[in-house]
């Protein structure tokens, strides 16, 4: 006889076909169907005010001075395609996305700053940008770009509520798994009007409201 988790995983479908990357809106320059792996996400930059876009800057400025790559850190990721270079560096209070549009980018930088909705993030990471350059002691993000403690602790619970919501389960295993509630095993009376129930239910509807589309907020610090 099958349990609850051997039946909810026969449950799954398996996909038929690759997921375009232009489907749901994702915001992500890369094929979601492609593996997973431990290199961070290059995410596109109108959708992301945590990446710094640099271009040359116009030949007038000769005061300009060339920006050294070890002055802002290792770059974890080097990766290139059709529209430039991308680099992701990180100082263990985040990561910075610092997109170069050109070669003569790092040897005469100007900084591009769309005033979007989100001009205003953009704006304050180039300061961050620009204090580190200066050898100030600075985070690579400001502030708003940087989750807290308590964020990434809802998150990992959101995360594991999805999973256990896209096996099969319901409020009760979410209840029992991730919040390690005992009123998962309460009869069904005292289970429909317990805080364990309406928690759980919450988090089923968060955690498919954040893996469909509200992801992308975390990339405006909201």
């Amino acid at each position: 006889m099958l349990n609850a988790r051997s039946r909810a995983r026969a449950l799954i479908p398996k996909p038929s076909e690759r997921v375009s990357h232009v489907d749901g809106g994702c915001g992500v320059a890369h094929d979601p169907a492609s593996p997973v792996g431990l290199e961070p996400t290059i995410w596109l930059p109108e959708a992301s005010p945590g990446t710094l876009i640099l271009q040359s800057a116009p030949p007038e400025f000769e005061t300009v001075h060339p920006i050294d790559r070890k002055s802002f850190g290792l770059a974890t990721v080097e990766q290139t395609d059709a529209d430039g270079r991308e680099l992701v560096v990180s100082d263990g209070s985040g990561e910075l996305h610092v997109r170069l549009r050109d070669e003569q980018a790092m040897r005469h930088p100007a900084v591009l700053v769309p005033l979007d909705s989100m001009g205003e993030l953009r704006a304050d990471v180039v300061l961050h940008f620009a204090r580190r350059l200066a050898g100030q002691r600075s985070g690579l993000l400001p502030a708003a770009l940087r989750l807290t403690s308590f964020q990434k602790r809802r998150l990992i619970q959101l995360l594991h509520a999805f999973d256990v919501h896209d096996l099969g389960g319901g409020p009760r295993d979410v209840a029992a798994k991730v919040l390690a509630s005992d009123h998962a095993q309460r009869r069904s009376v005292e289970w429909k009007d317990s805080h364990a129930r309406r928690k759980a239910n919450r988090l089923i509807h968060d955690s498919i409201a954040l893996v469909e589309r509200n992801y992308l907020k975390l990339l405006r610090g909201l």
